[in-house]
């Protein structure tokens, strides 16, 4: 994602967000537009459990992911001019992070200013590989990472800023071939930056073909865009469309209204263009926190800060309810009790939203602000997601949480991450299938061993036969001694495994205490995760 703002002046906040952004309040004149709130703490109320700190029971299904940045280098590649393999070993880091924490996706930033961590067509090699735009790296990035995710059975999720065109307004400083080069009638300055006008049809079809070539090309689980749509208001700055309304916006009386269209028309029509491609891809979007403020609008939530709809002119609610996402990641980044926005005001809001459609709903968590200091109790984030399972028990479900960003999962500030995976992520799980994605029918596995070896206890089981449809990957679950398995319950879920080459599949449980009996089952997963029946159970003694 990109820098996630606070709803108001924050006084914890460092100068540079989490993208390496100006975080800019919205104060006086300039923010006439907008409610900018300075919030107070109040004490939370938290479920009872949260509160003691007691571990709830697994779950089998969740989306648990991290964004990994690449703008301004935040956290992958650490700094630019790094090699090839130097590259490679940094980005397996990453994965090996995943691992450890539990983690089942990672969101990784593949586009951050109209460029491409791939060999793109339609835009530059990014300079946050190698320090100069447009020079090859040496290798393809979005092939490499694709594949090593996927080798830990973890989804993809590639992550794009649409109308962001570079960290600085100089067009001249862009490669010559650039297509803000080739068509500055598409671009304008605002705020020291660069962006493509959302305005003008050729600059989004361009945007959108850029974006379609990865699509294309390679195995991506997922289309991510965060929170930037029109940019973040800067004090004392108009955004420079005049012209483009005049020349566009026919039949809107507001400027306003005709942002939002412009930004709905490319929303619904880059999501049409996804599923033309690849009917499996997901589309998700993690816009700010905060649709509108119920003073402002009847239909919005109980909080008082700056509202996305009238500050990005994106109708986040409107792309729910229209069925145009697969999924919505709002940015819920504040702490138990802020009054100007309660994360215990923020999550049942965004999961009554989303059930209306069945859309499903990750929540983007501020890990950075407990390293910054902001979210002062180390247990903030494992509350939340002691809560978001209190809202999703009531009947509007919340599918998981992702965090920002990668670099602060390792380092763990106050044993934060270390409470959310001892409390909620004690074991795997499996990403939530969505039911309207095409399923594959998937047979179940045929286990035919299970041994003891000095390496742990080793499974060998037959994908399905020749002529019958493959597995994507599989799901091994075990219990204590000689008996039944029960598949749906979280705490027999061990490892997800993907599918190798072959039918016959293997893999070693090396977490097996020697001298101990175990009974096995697993089951196949297509690429969206339905599930098969399981396999017969094997013991070993």
């Amino acid at each position: 994602m990109t820098p996630f703002r606070t709803p108001g002046p924050d006084p914890h906040a460092s100068a540079l967000d989490r993208r390496g952004f100006l975080t800019l309040a919205v104060a006086g004149a300039a923010a006439s537009a907008f409610t900018v709130t300075i919030g107070t703490m109040a004490a939370p109320t938290l479920p009872a459990h949260a509160a003691e700190g007691a571990a709830l029971a697994p779950r089998k299904r969740e989306l648990r992911a991290m964004w990994i940045s690449s703008v301004v280098n935040i956290d992958w590649p650490s700094r630019t001019g790094l090699t090839a393999d130097q590259q490679r070993a940094e980005f397996l880091h990453w994965l090996d992070v995943a691992e450890q924490f539990r983690l089942n996706a990672v969101f990784v930033q593949v586009r951050p200013t109209a460029d491409a961590f791939w060999p793109s067509p339609y835009e530059p090699w990014s300079q946050y590989l190698t320090g100069v735009q447009g020079q090859d790296p040496g290798y393809d990035p979005l092939a490499f990472m694709v594949d090593e995710a996927h080798a830990r059975n973890l989804e993809f999720h590639a992550w794009y800023n649409p109308y962001r065109v570079s960290m600085q307004a100089d067009p001249a400083k862009l490669v010559a071939e650039h297509p803000a080069r080739q068509h500055p009638e598409w671009v304008w300055a605002y705020g020291g930056k660069l962006y493509f006008d959302p305005g003008i049809p050729e600059a989004q079809e361009h945007i959108q073909r850029a974006i379609l070539h990865s699509v294309e090309h390679y195995d991506l689980d997922g289309v991510h865009f965060d929170d930037y749509f029109y940019p973040y208001p800067v004090a004392g700055q108009a955004i420079p469309d005049a012209a483009t309304f005049a020349a566009y916006g026919a039949g809107f009386g507001d400027i306003a209204d005709w942002r939002r269209h412009n930004v709905d028309t490319f929303v619904r029509t880059i999501s049409e263009r996804i599923k033309q491609a690849k009917p499996w891809v997901k589309f998700g979007i993690s816009p700010f926190g905060i649709w509108r403020n119920r003073a402002t609008d009847a239909l919005g939530s109980a909080t008082g800060g700056s509202q996305s709809y009238d500050m990005q002119f994106a109708d986040t609610r409107r792309w729910v309810l229209e069925g145009w996402l697969d999924y919505i990641n709002p940015q819920i980044y504040w702490q138990f009790g802020l009054a100007v926005a309660d994360y215990a005001a923020l999550v049942p809001w965004w999961a009554d939203v989303a059930a209306q459609s069945g859309t499903h709903l990750y929540i983007g968590e501020a890990l950075y602000k407990v390293t910054s200091g902001v979210f002062t109790d180390p247990a903030e984030l494992a509350n939340h997601l002691d809560f978001d399972r209190e809202v999703d028990a009531a009947g509007t479900p919340v599918h998981g949480n992702v965090y920002f960003s990668a670099k602060h999962v390792p380092a763990d500030p106050n044993g934060s991450m270390s409470l959310v995976r001892e409390r909620h992520y004690a074991h795997p799980a499996i990403v939530p299938a969505m039911e309207w994605l095409p399923a594959t029918a998937v047979r179940p596995p045929v286990l035919t061993n299970a041994d003891r070896t000095a390496d742990g206890n080793r499974l060998a089981w037959n994908d399905a036969v020749p002529g019958d449809a493959r597995a994507t990957s599989f799901a091994v679950y075990r219990v204590d001694g000689d008996g039944s398995v029960d598949i749906e319950d979280a705490g027999a879920l061990v490892a997800t495994v993907r599918a190798a080459d072959g039918v016959r599949q293997e893999w070693t449980d090396t977490a097996a205490e020697p001298g101990h009996a175990y009974t096995y089952a697993v089951t196949a997963l297509d690429r969206v995760w339905n599930e098969s029946a399981p396999s017969a159970t094997r013991t070993v003694r």
